[in-house]
């Protein structure tokens, strides 16, 4: 079995989960059901899949927690995207959060291709 807590895919997922936490604790707060849930559950789910695919059995069960973490990242993107787009985010952390992004991506993307080679 994998321990999660050794990659460094999961390591960065984490902390980028942190960060949306902190920084959607500032969105206008008629966003709560709104952005703000959907982003916080979008960024978690990237870690919590790495974590759920490190317990299976077989690389190409982990590839698939994999592909499902890939999807999550796309979305948390398109919602950093959104959230500058209405002005709830400064250029700044966009940018930042969004280089943070493409770098998961990345790194998903790789470890995908080291597991079904």
């Amino acid at each position: 079995m994998r321990d999660f807590k050794k990659y460094n895919i999961w390591k960065e997922s984490h902390s980028l989960t942190l960060k949306i936490y902190q920084i959607t604790s500032d969105f206008p707060k008629d966003e709560k059901f709104g952005i703000i849930s959907q982003i916080r559950r979008a960024s978690s789910s990237v870690p919590t899949n790495i974590s759920e695919g490190c317990g299976r059995d077989s690389d190409v069960e982990f590839s698939r927690f994999l592909t499902i973490a890939q999807g999550s990242i796309c979305e948390v993107e398109y919602l950093i995207i959104l959230s500058n787009d209405l002005s709830y985010l400064d250029k700044e952390t966009s940018k930042e959060l969004l280089d943070r992004i493409s770098q998961i991506r990345k790194q998903i993307h790789s470890l995908k291709q080291k597991l079904t080679g």
